[in-house]
């Protein structure tokens, strides 16, 4: 009979530890998420500000769970996070404007990170011959990358390219001639990014690549931040209307990120179309939206879509869109 007891007695005691470590978990997601609306403040609170999806699926979880003995206090306080951070989601969902009339022919751009060390050089030509873009932009390439990719790469006859072994390579190709192009530094970080100005037969297009740093440690972290801040002013000194593709380190929930939208009055063309997680690949219950085409007005996007895995820890980024409207240049402030 004693035996049996201490059965019971040891049962309780391991439900108890189950709702404490539901409860402990759900308390550290919700501090992460908390921690992340003040992300200006201090470099490690905006790191928290990327993972609101798994807050709101994490703390909703933990609301349902804590029911079941009752713990409605708990219960609440979760719900009400996740319920939060489910409303910073959802707007991703909604405002799809509508695809022009057809006509033309859209113009397709195709964003990959690589990785310059892990990358499948194969499954990525694969996927360029696969999606036929006209427009390619590629990050952390280095020497071996281009010259593994040279087959598929020399079907583009225009082209502006910086290799480097730092992971900070990048390069553009693009079927259409060049009006302008510059290969530049933003920021003071030293990396480069490209500025071009094609000529479609839809008219002119202004195409920005660039890839700040990601922002681990205060350091790194101040250098992505001035690299983005920098951006709306080679925004606004565009002549034509513009497409900004990149590996930007930074989420749409990322204090940093909204102000380059808000200054540089450009469209997350995810926007209507939901998250479109994109790293890391190896993790997918870590995937977040990091990799971006965003435009301006005179740009309407037709359709994009998130590109299989080439070998990178990134998935690459697919964008039709078309020019609608010619636009005149803006001298930076």
């Amino acid at each position: 009979m004693e035996r049996a007891g201490e059965e019971r007695e040891g049962g309780g005691g391991s439900k108890i530890r189950l709702w404490g470590l539901i409860q402990a978990a759900g308390t550290l997601a919700a501090t992460a998420s908390v921690l992340g609306f003040v992300g200006a403040w201090h470099w490690f609170f905006d790191l928290c500000s990327h993972f609101r999806v798994q807050y709101a699926l994490g703390l909703g979880g933990a609301a349902v769970l804590l029911l079941i003995p009752g713990c409605r206090r708990w219960t609440l306080a979760f719900g009400a996070l996740a319920a939060l951070n489910l409303g910073m989601i959802l707007p991703l969902y909604f405002g799809r404007t509508p695809a022009p009339a057809a006509g033309e022919r859209p113009i397709r751009a195709m964003l990959a990170n690589v990785n310059t060390r892990t990358g499948n050089a194969a499954a990525l030509a694969a996927a360029i011959r696969r999606f036929d873009p006209d427009v390619i932009v590629l990050e952390e390439v280095s020497d071996r990358w281009l010259s593994d990719l040279k087959s598929v790469l020399d079907a583009y006859a225009y082209r502006v390219q910086e290799p480097r072994e730092d992971n900070f390579g990048i390069g553009l190709w693009s079927r259409f001639p060049f009006a302008r192009s510059r290969l530049v530094e933003i920021g003071p970080a030293e990396v480069p990014s490209i500025v071009v100005e094609i000529v479609t037969p839809q008219g002119r297009c202004t195409v920005l690549a660039t890839h700040p740093l990601p922002p681990a440690g205060k350091t790194y972290s101040d250098l992505r931040n001035k690299q983005l801040a920098e951006l709306p002013r080679w925004v606004r000194q565009a002549s034509s209307p513009l497409v900004l593709l990149g590996d930007l380190n930074a989420t749409p929930w990322n204090h940093y990120f909204r102000r380059l939208l808000r200054e540089g009055r450009l469209k997350n063309s995810a926007q209507g179309r939901g998250v479109c997680a994109t790293w890391p690949t190896f993790q997918p219950l870590l995937l977040i939206p990091i990799d971006h085409c965003l435009h301006t007005a005179g740009i309407e996007i037709v359709a994009r879509k998130t590109g299989p895995r080439v070998g990178s820890d990134h998935y690459p980024v697919i964008v039709d869109f078309a020019i609608c409207e010619p636009r005149s240049g803006m001298s930076p402030k």
